[in-house]
């Protein structure tokens, strides 16, 4: 399996002249704050850069600000190979949507394809790999990365950093000391933290109230379920999503897992009319990655995600079923 070190992903950054940085599909603050950090710390040094993601077709509205220098491209406007090509925070190919192709035409045309990823369950399709799991954010990996290769933060890629911290770390809960010195050293660098949270998390539309609260209302405790931890879960359906934003739908999953008498919160999010993406969180004594993968999906240990296509009680009954004997962390 090949893998890199922190100094050879610098190495590989250091010497490109062109590179394409890509995020997963529905790009959240972690995958494009890392790819738009990235990109602008090479962008300033004169590198030909691009960033873009499979779908939707435009930057969620929250993100937009991040983009100062206005480095993203639509995906149809992503060349078909490049010298460099880095995937962030998308733990394999099927994640980068329409674009997974320009993985192998990338390697097929002799250029280098760079992984940075914090995900347990990344598949190591690269030629090159900076995954670590143990980092709360895939953001963490890029400031890394920024610091191997001795360029400094600005405010611009500084706020870009810290959008990725305060989500993949539940507003730093989840934050080790280090990654709490990061934070000072960001908001040293110009990051607000208070606009930046805000325009990340406490901002939405009034269409979101009326949404959660027919989303809430459907809400299911099941105290017997997830090896008698709990589960609790409901569903985001097509009607649901009018007017509000993609931010809005991915974050019913937090609210639902405030739940005290749940381990496990579940949200089946429709897409089309038989097609479900489902968000796992669990408090901290169940491995959600486990159960995702039984539908073929991934993540992280606390957090994870799946897509599955049939009816909506079917897709319970298989959750239920994933969640039967749970995979239990070493705290739990």
């Amino acid at each position: 399996m090949p893998t890199t070190d922190l100094g050879v992903a610098a190495d590989l950054l250091r010497t490109a002249t062109d590179v394409t940085l890509l995020a997963h599909v529905n790009p959240d603050a972690d995958a494009l704050g890392s790819a738009l950090a990235l990109g602008l710390a090479l962008h300033r040094r004169g590198v030909g850069v691009r960033v873009s993601f499979g779908m939707p077709a435009d930057v969620p509205e929250s993100l937009r600000s991040l983009d100062v220098d206005h480095l993203v491209v639509p995906a149809a406007g992503v060349p078909r190979h490049a010298p460099l090509l880095v995937a962030l925070d998308t733990g394999s190919k099927s994640r980068l949507g329409q674009l997974a192709d320009r993985v192998n035409a990338t390697v097929e045309a002799g250029g280098d394809v760079l992984v940075i990823d914090h995900h347990a369950s990344n598949t190591f399709y690269g030629t090159h790999h900076l995954v670590d799991e143990t980092a709360e954010a895939t953001a963490v990996l890029v400031a890394g990365l920024l610091d191997e290769l001795g360029w400094p933060l600005d405010a611009d890629i500084a706020r870009c950093v810290y959008a990725g911290l305060v989500t993949d770390t539940s507003s730093f809960r989840r934050a080790r000391p280090a990654t709490h010195r990061l934070a000072a050293r960001l908001i040293e660098a110009g990051a607000d933290p208070t606009a930046t949270a805000r325009e990340l998390l406490d901002t939405h539309p009034f269409a979101f109230l009326q949404m959660l609260a027919t989303v809430l209302d459907r809400a299911v405790l099941e105290p017997d379920a997830a090896g008698g931890r709990g589960l609790v879960h409901t569903s985001v359906q097509l009607d649901d999503q009018v007017g509000v934003r993609l931010e809005e739908v991915e974050s019913v999953v937090g609210v639902l897992g405030t739940t005290a008498e749940a381990e496990v919160a579940a949200v089946l999010k429709q897409t089309s009319a038989d097609v479900w993406t489902g968000s796992l969180r669990a408090a901290g004594a169940v491995d959600v990655r486990a159960a995702a993968e039984r539908f073929g999906g991934g993540g992280h240990r606390l957090a994870a995600g799946f897509s599955a296509v049939g009816e909506l009680a079917d897709i319970l009954a298989k959750l239920r079923d994933a969640l039967r004997d749970p995979v239990l962390l070493a705290s739990g």
